[in-house]
């Protein structure tokens, strides 16, 4: 193999535009979800309806997630995203428009709620095609060899961009406008700005070719072939579960608001230093990444990186000092970052081109969709067993679950990605 370059994905242009078009989408999303959970606990007081926005986009991820890979699989990459974009664009202009002062001032506030829930539901729609459209596009725009680099940098830009759309989201809330509630109204504006922006830049890439050569198979058949490889690859499917549990029972992230207000009392700035904390650890963690061979015993690093990620979590429910909630939640995103650049690149290794959209939507039901879900667990074990014994209980999951992986798959710990990326450079030179 050739020695290492840290910059190997970044020496192609389209890759470049492609991270910027990845930067913009995930700061305004980060922003617009970490806006509207302040938004509707402002309006109610109450963790449980915090949790309802985690479900309302949930609904509908998961029941088009598989129908979305089949469509992405059959459709040309570029120009779907473009659509994908389009509509967001649609639904953060009125999420702008519903927060605005003139709406607040005359509707009543379970009018708002429900406004609110049904654009978090069409956005949730929309996630479903995200997710397989972005997985797919980028291994069409950089060669396999750089598959492992162009992951470090594809994460380490989604981390920076959760940094800095959380952060800016709690600091902006507070800056913009007289008030409270005009900060959150100006700062979804620059959300719709930011998709905007994005979706201009998308142009710049290539229409790229659509790789599956079975156009027009019925929908049945295609589903069942890609829910068949995700769970007879056991590489594949021991990544999933881990991630699925870790972020479902570890989000402690959609309780921050609470613990903001209630237990720390630091306000909306604390607020936007909590849920930046992860994202910090997660991006710092994935750039030493780049420099840093992660293929190698793989399976054992995961195991240990989702193992930390629940010690992290425990110890933030545990804590009631602000200084030492941030530095659990550092920590548990530094963990979390390992364990998303090793997801990430045995679904490139381990995935044909023709059934990228497939196992992405596969990806997306048991991990992107359980940071919905687990928002939703959160606030509803939260109203059940408190805000701290939420948090710990969840942390608890995570380990208990980081040790069945290894019982129930007992090759998983011993899986090396050497060969397969020995495999992808022998193919392409």
């Amino acid at each position: 193999m050739e020695k290492k370059d840290p910059y190997a994905a970044l020496r192609y242009k389209e890759f470049n535009i492609f991270i910027l078009v990845r930067f913009a989408l995930v700061f305004a999303w980060s922003m617009q979800f970490i806006i509207i959970e302040w938004q509707v606990y402002a309006l109610t007081g109450d963790p449980l309806y915090i949790g309802i926005i985690g479900l309302m986009e949930i609904i509908p991820a998961l029941t088009m997630a598989l129908f979305a890979g089949h469509i992405v699989d059959q459709k040309e990459k570029r120009n779907l995203l473009a659509v994908c974009i389009a509509l967001f664009s649609l639904i953060s202009f009125g999420l702008f428009w519903v927060t605005s002062q003139e709406v607040t001032d005359t509707w009543p506030v379970n009018r708002i709620l429900y406004v609110i829930y049904a654009f978090v539901f069409f956005g949730g729609l929309l996630r479903s095609f995200f997710g397989p459209s972005i997985f797919s596009l980028v291994a069409l725009i950089v060669p396999k060899k750089v598959y492992p680099n162009a992951a470090t940098w594809n994460s380490s830009t989604w981390q920076m961009a959760r940094v800095l759309g959380v952060s800016f989201a709690g600091f902006s809330i507070g800056w913009l406008g007289e008030n409270e509630q005009m900060g959150v109204h100006w700062s979804l504006c620059i959300v719709f700005g930011l998709v905007l922006f994005s979706l201009i830049m998308l142009f710049q890439i290539k229409k790229k070719p659509i790789l599956n050569p079975n156009i027009g198979e019925p929908i049945g058949r295609s589903l069942k072939e890609g829910v068949n490889f995700v769970f007879k690859t056991k590489a594949i499917l021991g990544a999933l579960t881990l991630d699925m549990v870790s972020v479902l029972f570890g989000g402690a992230i959609a309780l921050a608001a609470v613990f903001a207000e209630d237990i720390l009392k630091v306000g909306p700035q604390g607020f936007g230093i909590l849920v930046a904390a992860p994202n910090v650890g997660s991006f710092l963690t994935m750039l030493v990444t780049a420099y840093i061979p992660i293929v190698k015993k793989a399976g054992m690093k995961l195991l240990i990186a989702v193992f930390g990620f629940g010690l992290s979590i425990i110890a933030f429910g545990l804590s009631s000092i602000f200084w030492i909630s941030v530095v659990a939640l550092f920590f548990s995103g530094v963990f979390d970052g390992v364990s998303m650049v090793i997801r990430q690149t045995i679904l490139q290794l381990k995935t044909p081109d023709h059934m990228r959209g497939r196992v992405s939507s596969v990806n997306s039901m048991f991990v992107g969709s359980s940071n919905e879900l687990g928002a939703f667990e959160s606030g509803l074990t939260a109203k059940l067993m408190g805000t701290a014994s939420a948090v710990v209980f969840g942390g608890t999951m995570t380990l208990y679950t980081v040790l069945m992986t290894g019982v129930v798959l007992p090759s998983f710990p011993k899986l090396d990605l050497t060969k397969d990326m020995e495999d992808h450079e022998k193919e392409e030179n």
